[in-house]
């Protein structure tokens, strides 16, 4: 007599978890070199920059006088002069976020990934939270340091200012949060055009060209869209004296949320 012994199919029986995801993603991003060279780059830019600009400030006496608190004639204070290398920082993280994405389709491992994630839009929240929280931790310690560097350099100067004094921390705090955006936004970027190439100069142009080329038009037209621009708008959030501070962060998150979607359109919608 034979006996049949039922047996459990092993297809299906695993399934990949979001938290898998991130744990892939996580082990990817830090097995990138360019990782480890860029963020210790950015470190370098916010830090170096604002403690060079520390030791090369000199009130002027021709400047115009900016909104109420401890800022010089030139309109600037420490906070302002300790983030000076916040634009260069937000350059190299982006693209290094832009990196992150593109990377995959240049070489082809995005076929891979998207084999292990069929679902896709997981791949693509996880590279975004990753590498958005690594960003934002990055910028607001290298903005911590630059002050901290400048605390005893500008001891003394009508724009000293210190850890405690009102809004500095915010500022400090937001630096780290608006890189952070930037971040997720160059993933966005390389997930949507899905060039390196192009989502470089997509991000170099939004964040860096955009702005001088609105100086250009006439003055009303550039006071009525000017905080409404990527850079400009997430930047009020770096400045002790804005008065809209969480709105143009709101504002730049907004660019950053359609840009996300988009990709995410993309990425569901064509193939790899």
């Amino acid at each position: 007599m034979t006996t049949i012994t039922a047996v459990r199919p092993l297809a299906g029986t695993y399934r990949l978890t979001f938290r898998g995801v991130l744990a892939g993603e996580w082990t990817k991003f830090w097995s990138l070199r360019s990782s480890w060279i860029t963020l210790s780059v950015s470190l370098l830019l916010i830090g170096a920059l604002g403690a060079i600009a520390a030791l090369a400030y000199s009130p002027t006496t021709g400047g115009e006088v900016g909104p109420p608190g401890p800022l010089g004639p030139d309109g600037l204070d420490a906070v302002s002069i300790a983030i000076s290398g916040t634009t260069f920082a937000s350059l190299a993280l982006g693209v290094l976020g832009v990196l992150v994405s593109a990377g995959e389709y240049t070489t082809g491992l995005v076929r891979a990934t998207l084999a292990a994630v069929p679902a896709r839009l997981p791949v693509l929240w996880a590279k975004a939270l990753i590498y958005g929280l690594i960003a934002m931790i990055v910028g607001a310690v290298g903005a911590l340091a630059a002050f901290a560097i400048g605390l005893p350099i500008l001891s003394g100067e009508t724009v000293a200012m210190a850890f405690s004094d009102e809004n500095v921390l915010r500022s400090l705090l937001g630096a780290g949060l608006y890189l952070g955006l930037v971040g997720v936004l160059g993933v966005a970027l390389g997930t949507l055009v899905r060039s390196s190439a192009g989502g470089i100069a997509i991000l170099a142009g939004g964040l860096l060209i955009l702005p001088g080329l609105a100086m250009l038009l006439p003055s009303d037209w550039y006071d009525a869209i000017d905080g409404y621009l990527p850079s400009n708008a997430g930047s009020e959030i770096m400045s002790t004296t804005s008065d809209r501070p969480w709105t143009g962060l709101a504002i730049f998150a907004g660019w950053v949320a359609v840009t996300l979607a988009a990709a995410a359109y993309r990425l569901v919608k064509t193939d790899a």
